[in-house]
């Protein structure tokens, strides 16, 4: 059977659409190589969110496209978001693509693989068609943890975002398929659970489900091996009463929310189409860390977005500095082409968004290190991942409050435990985003 090599970039949904491939691929006799110059055939799942991104994404085809002529590749797959948003510019400009496949063609792909006819077949693949079981997945990630996707898509209408038009309205999996895939990977060990979706709190809406997320998470938390669910993508709106209260009384969820909010003025909020209210983030923050006082909040700002004041940043500021957010993302505007807010005039100056992005990651940066100093000699249980590569005698781990790739970690002194335990470990010291800790044996005060 033909070698293939796989190229994922974007975010951790594009993630588990590989994964979810080369699962597929794999149950059908294919392997996969490491290296692509031994790749009969490449496959390449692009992300075309933002500029950056797409940049990455068409540099990647370059660079994959040269193994066609000093390689062993005979086939050149490029599939994902930047497929479905330029799939014919794409076909056209870089003519070493064979097959062009939009993010509902996943599961064709193994028959274009299959068929020789197809070899010089340049395609754009109609009409959808999903995958209906994540079992087959093949993890990339470590084994301990994973992405979970649990719907497709998003019905929200932000005038920055692309995303609607590239993957469609939300689609919720269904909680038998969700639950089928949780217990699945926890047998093969897997222990941490991030929920992902580009609205992870409208989940079930579709699906006419009363409190979808909350019915969902209540038979998760069952699931045997399982000890950390987190919360990533949750639109503010939906971040209700019963989703709060929730993750307040089961352990297992992990007292974390990512409530991506972009921007903290009524006029931006507006000007954006969210559906929020600075007085209704205010009541929704409120709620949370009255009911969860242990709870870390992820967020994430735009800079930059057109009609945006000094007066509206230095509203941010103010806000930035009273909720003091335990993980922020900043990002600069990206002007994107088939959003609404592409043909909004009061463009703001490319130098002008940097400059307040920086201001507000030093700003950030000295509330983390305050919130860090919260864990100071505190024991807390920490997920070990193994050696640190720049210091090869420290071991790293996370915190419950800590999501991987995006948020901090925990460096472990004196540590000799495996990747994959859970440990208690007392933090020691804090350094800007990360702390260290030693691990401590923990008694239990009511043993005999």
């Amino acid at each position: 059977m033909k070698k293939i090599g796989m190229v994922s970039l974007g975010c951790p949904k594009n993630t588990v659409d590989s994964e979810r491939v080369m699962g597929d691929l794999v149950s059908s006799g294919y392997s996969f190589t490491p290296n692509e110059a031994n790749a009969e055939v490449i496959i390449i799942n692009t992300c075309g969110f933002i500029e950056s991104a797409k940049k990455e994404s068409i540099d990647t085809i370059l660079e994959m496209a040269q193994h066609k002529k000093d390689g062993k590749c005979k086939q050149l797959i490029v599939t994902g978001c930047l497929a479905e948003r330029y799939g014919q510019e794409l076909l056209d400009s870089i003519p070493e693509i064979d097959h062009m496949l939009g993010v509902g063609q996943y599961p064709q792909l193994k028959n274009f693989i299959a068929d020789s006819e197809l070899l010089t077949k340049n395609h754009v693949a109609t009409p959808a068609e999903y995958y209906e079981s994540y079992t087959d997945r093949l993890l990339t990630t470590a084994f301990y943890t994973a992405y979970l996707k649990i719907s497709e898509g998003c019905s929200n209408r932000c005038a920055f975002c692309i995303i609607p038009k590239m993957r469609g309205p939300m689609r919720s999996r269904s909680p038998e398929s969700i639950l089928a895939e949780a217990e699945h990977l926890a047998r093969k060990g897997v222990k941490e659970f991030n929920l992902i979706s580009q609205d992870t709190t409208m989940y079930g809406f579709d699906l006419a489900m009363k409190d979808g997320l909350v019915c969902l998470l209540r038979e998760m938390v069952k699931v045997e091996g399982l000890e950390w669910i987190r919360l990533l993508y949750c639109y503010p709106t939906f971040l209700n009463s019963e989703v709060i209260e929730l993750i307040e009384s089961e352990s297992k969820v992990c007292s974390y929310i990512d409530v991506p909010l972009q921007h903290t003025h009524d006029e931006m909020l507006k000007s954006m189409k969210r559906q929020e209210t600075e007085g209704g983030i205010r009541k929704m923050l409120e709620e949370v860390r009255l009911k969860i006082p242990n709870v870390a909040l992820r967020t994430t700002f735009i800079t930059g977005f057109p009609g945006e004041t000094d007066a509206h940043f230095q509203h941010m500021i103010r806000f930035i500095c009273e909720m003091e957010f335990n993980h922020v993302g900043f990002f600069t505007y990206s002007d994107e082409e088939g959003t609404t807010a592409y043909d909004y005039p009061d463009r703001v100056p490319q130098e002008v968004k940097e400059e307040r992005k920086n201001i507000l990651m030093e700003l950030q940066q000295d509330i983390a290190l305050r919130k860090n100093r919260e864990h100071l000699g505190k024991i807390e249980p920490v997920l070990v991942e193994g050696f640190d590569p720049q210091e090869n005698y420290l071991m790293t781990g996370r915190l419950s409050s800590q999501a991987p790739d995006i948020d901090g970690q925990v460096f472990l002194e004196k540590c000799e435990a495996e990747p994959g335990q859970i440990i208690s470990a007392k933090i020691t010291r804090v350094t800007g985003y990360d702390l260290i800790a030693e691990p401590v044996e923990v008694t239990d005060s009511n043993a005999p």
